[in-house]
């Protein structure tokens, strides 16, 4: 290739990533795999899922959204932080034989991305979008990351000098960083002070030691099947309940992350291929990865911000990044060294975190120009957070009542998402339009922005 064949490539941007030959494309990929890998395994470090499963599903739930997709969206599906909240409902403590129970709901949740799609598909997406308006979706994601906050400070309390060491690394880095230093803060923050802790001799490795270098990451005891063979009808029915409602989140926020990709590589996805074809691709990841016992997957900002770092725009960096993540599944060895991580790492990264998830909410309120002055606003987004925030830190935690003999729990946060929407709808005075063409005009690209428009 000429030097001035090369030149126009950077400037506008590569599409075709072969152009670079196999082993650059393989170091794109690995890249991109690191960009995704701290917030992909920090979900099952948090909630006792099966860091192995995750990373399998991460990487085929990726190749399955390319497929739905023409092979045209460059975006990686890792772990989705939004249903944290649903997972800690259910077993508020990790337990094991609860987390399948979860799942099934995050499965369920995963079929309201399929009936948008189809909604999409037969009417449009603005028809749709005005019942998602940013006054009731970002109330939501504000309340996600508040409600998660006891359980950071928590961990936190465990080694306050661990967990400060991972939140002043993520800081630091995000801040002050360049290149991918800036885009993987996670990652060093729990690198930095995981090794802190192993200086200090706060760790054991004995499950390291014990562990395989390759084995099979599908154990049935934690698959959504298991689950119906147990067969607690009234667990799986609170599940379903609990956790649905906060798909209206989560679809928003792949909305969102769908137009920071058009924005960065230059191309409408949302018209073609079509958002609807993406919502599918991502719902369908999220119910197979929840099946087998792996978390909700979700387009990850993280790899956009890679895609405008590098502008290499080619959907086949991705699908590397996706092989290699599937490869790093088959190593219990891995899997035990990410085991061992003391809990005071974790609370340190998930403590930032979550407050980002409220600050994500709190700026699409901002972007969107939400009108406070309008009482219908105000009584929509107050009712949304103190329903959440109240029952979660009620004595109870939930709201229960009993059909029959089924006894059904709903957290404040399916509570809050619920009350939000049907308030929406009925009271007068909306003006949320949806603009297919321009969807960062309207309150849903509060994902990583292209850093050449931020500036």
């Amino acid at each position: 290739m000429s030097e001035k064949k090369k030149s126009a490539l950077g400037e506008s941007g590569i599409y075709d990533a072969k152009t670079l030959g196999a082993p650059k494309v393989a170091v794109l990929g690995l890249q991109h795999m690191f960009a995704m890998f701290g917030a992909t395994i920090l979900v099952p470090i948090l909630t006792g899922l099966d860091v192995s499963t995750t990373l399998l599903f991460a990487g085929l739930g990726t190749l399955l959204f390319h497929f739905l997709t023409k092979r045209k969206v460059p975006a990686f599906l890792g772990s989705s932080f939004a249903f944290l909240g649903g997972y800690f409902a259910i077993a508020p403590n990790g337990e094991h034989e609860l987390l399948p129970y979860a799942c099934f709901g995050v499965a369920c949740a995963g079929l309201l991305y399929l009936l948008l799609a189809l909604l999409i598909k037969l009417f449009g997406t603005g028809k749709v979008m005005k019942f998602f308006p940013p006054i009731v979706t970002g109330p939501i994601i504000i309340a996600i990351g508040l409600t998660l906050s006891q359980s950071a400070i928590d961990s936190c309390s465990s080694d306050w000098l661990i967990a400060l060491t991972a939140i002043v690394l993520i800081i630091v880095c995000n801040i002050w960083g360049k290149g991918m230093v800036k885009i993987v803060p996670i990652i060093i923050g729990v690198i930095g002070s995981y090794l802190l802790a192993v200086v200090l001799g706060r760790v054991d490795f004995t499950s390291v030691s014990e562990a395989a270098w390759i084995g099979f990451p599908i154990h049935w005891d934690s698959t959504v099947f298991w689950a119906f063979k147990d067969g607690n009808v009234s667990l799986l029915i609170t599940s379903v309940i609990t956790i649905m409602p906060i798909a209206l989140a989560t679809i928003v926020e792949h909305i969102g992350d769908i137009s920071a990709i058009s924005s960065t590589v230059g191309k409408n996805f949302i018209k073609e291929p079509g958002l609807h074809r993406t919502l599918l691709g991502d719902g369908l990841a999220t119910i197979m990865a929840a099946l087998f016992g792996a978390p909700a997957n979700t387009t990850y900002g993280e790899n956009t911000g890679v895609l405008s770092l590098t502008r290499v725009f080619d959907p086949l960096v991705i699908r590397v990044a996706a092989c290699f993540a599937i490869l790093f599944s088959f190593c219990p060895k891995f899997a035990a060294i990410i085991g061992c991580m003391p809990s005071a790492t974790v609370g340190g990264v998930s403590l930032v975190l979550y407050g980002m998830i409220s600050a994500v909410g709190v700026r699409n309120l901002v972007e969107s120009r939400c009108d406070f002055s309008k009482s219908r606003n105000v009584i929509v987004a107050a009712l949304i957070l103190v329903l959440a925030i109240g029952i979660k830190f009620s004595a109870a935690g939930a709201i229960s009542f009993a059909i029959g003999s089924v006894t059904i729990s709903l957290s404040g946060l399916a509570v809050g998402a619920l009350v939000g929407i049907i308030l929406n709808a009925v009271l007068p005075g909306k003006d949320y339009v949806f603009d297919e063409e321009k969807p960062d005009d309207t309150g849903v690209n509060f994902a990583v922005m292209n850093k050449e428009k931020e500036q």
